[in-house]
């Protein structure tokens, strides 16, 4: 019986779909370091992780018959893709599930910092009756600056220009404006217009520290900063600098530059003592809705591709989509990109006289793949002919 392991409290779906389909599963709430990892997949086919646990090069070397992992997450700077790749282990992750949820947080957070609600609940717990209209503003008018145009960052561009926001944007890609925004001419422009000022940047490594001290000294007199994408691009000792200046009006947090493994785990930010300031703990996907359609999402893909050899969406392999299969089996050989390798594989199954009933090539970068559904199950011989091909990576046979 093929095996998953699935931690952090990744939603019951993904577990109910996969040992539907065979799998013995074992779930945890928590995150893993790499030993206690290495550990726990003896034996292990597939991973299910959030955004916590890191499957270095060290797990997977330990680990060399690991399949494939799903990030059920829209982050994928968890897992080293590169050596996965290289070694044959798929990485899927769910990129839209949970895009609704990021956003409607990123629009309360600018409403409720807009209107001070943090500092005002603060001062009435605190037994103060600040009844006052001073510092608070509708955001109606207002400029948001979006920086990262993708998937969130543009959604939460639509929602906002609907609460009758101005939006710019900045992006180093070329990106298309939805509504009636406009792009910025640098990132030094948009901080110095805008009201409100959002982050949505990836997780690549030339992202840490993005926002810093001179981003914060950039931004408009009494303007509001949000971070929900990473906790390493934001330096969060200049952002208390400068809140407690009163340059930045308030703040709304919920990635860290280290977070806790697990729910309940002692947690101290610099921030806490801040007064128009929200902090989250990670929550900007957190919603049932979301981690539902995340389970449903990422345990599909982990089993296409465990049933079927269907890479698409795969983040670290050539996308190849193949219909049901025909035929007693499924080869699926992932291979370096090297010319001549097709030819090799149909010679090796023609010297046994097998039939191919459909095949399919797909190539990206250093990698090539190719699935090819024949008529009758080849021998051992051939199964050890094909592994012995110059350049290949990983062979799987798929089968009823």
């Amino acid at each position: 019986m093929p095996k998953a392991l699935l931690l952090e409290n990744i939603h019951p779906f993904a577990s109910e779909n996969l040992r539907q389909h065979g799998f013995e599963v074992v779930t945890t709430k928590g995150a893993m370091d790499e030993d206690e990892l290495i550990d726990a997949l003896e034996g292990v086919d597939l991973l299910g992780v959030r955004s916590k646990t890191n499957v270095t090069a060290k797990v997977m070397e330990a680990r060399p018959d690991l399949t494939a992992v799903g990030c059920f997450s829209i982050g994928t700077n968890q897992v080293d893709l590169e050596y996965a790749g290289a070694h044959g282990i798929a990485v899927f992750n769910a990129p839209y599930s949970n895009t609704r949820s990021v956003v409607e947080l990123v629009i309360s957070d600018i409403i409720a910092l807009m209107r001070r609600l943090p500092a005002h609940s603060h001062h009435v717990r605190s037994g103060i009756w600040d009844k006052s209209a001073s510092g608070s503003h509708e955001v109606r008018g207002k400029t948001l600056g979006i920086i990262g145009y993708g998937n969130i960052g543009s959604q939460v561009s639509v929602l906002a220009e609907a609460l009758g926001m101005h939006v710019i944007f900045y992006d180093i890609e070329e990106k298309l404006a939805l509504g009636n925004a406009e792009r910025a001419v640098s990132l030094e422009d948009l901080l110095e217009k805008s009201d409100a000022v959002t982050l949505h940047v990836d997780g690549r490594k030339s992202n840490t520290n993005f926002f810093g001290e001179a981003q914060f000294a950039s931004m408009k007199q009494g303007s509001v900063f949000i971070n929900l994408s990473r906790g390493f691009v934001a330096d969060l000792d200049a952002l208390k600098e400068h809140l407690d200046s009163g340059h930045i009006a308030g703040a709304a947090v919920d990635v860290y530059p280290v977070e806790p493994k697990k729910s309940g785990d002692a947690f101290h930010t610099p921030l806490s003592e801040e007064d128009n300031v929200i902090l989250t703990p990670h929550i900007g996907g957190s919603t049932l809705e979301a981690q539902e359609a995340i389970g449903h999402f990422v345990s599909h893909k982990l089993l296409d591709y465990w049933q079927n050899g269907v890479t698409s969406l795969s983040v670290n392999l050539p996308t190849l989509n193949m219909n049901a299969r025909r035929g007693a089996a499924r080869i699926a050989h992932l291979h370096a990109n090297l010319p001549g390798v097709l030819a090799s594989v149909n010679h090796v199954l023609g010297s046994e006289n097998i039939n191919i009933a459909a095949q399919a090539l797909a190539t990206e970068d250093e990698l090539g793949y190719v699935v090819t559904d024949v008529a009758t199950m080849p021998s051992q011989a051939a199964l050890d002919a094909l592994r012995s091909l110059q350049g290949t990576i990983r062979v799987r046979v798929m089968k009823d």
